[in-house]
């Protein structure tokens, strides 16, 4: 079994610590990298209240691209990532 490394991933204006496989921190840095982008590419573009409408879109447009087929591996492990970091918000929310 691979041995996890913690690295901080900052998202929109909060940095969440997450456990991944060294293997993996490449692609999950280029898919941070990406849903900063598209967070940017909203804030620009649309108005939102607070960071939460922009996240909100990033989720929708990731959505929307999957219901038009057109998903790559990155945007699948996107999903996943998203999916995880959807429940430590919750938890957070919850404490």
């Amino acid at each position: 079994m691979q041995e996890l490394i913690a690295i901080n991933i900052p998202i929109g204006d909060r940095t969440y610590r997450i456990r991944i496989a060294p293997s993996d921190e490449e692609q999950v840095r280029k898919i941070i990298r990406m849903i900063n982008d598209k967070i940017i590419e909203f804030k620009t573009q649309f108005a939102g209240k607070d960071m939460q409408d922009y996240i909100a879109m990033v989720i929708m447009w990731y959505a929307t691209q999957q219901q038009n087929g057109q998903s790559s591996v990155l945007e699948k492990d996107m999903g996943e990532l998203l999916g995880r970091m959807e429940g430590n918000i919750d938890k957070a929310l919850v404490s």
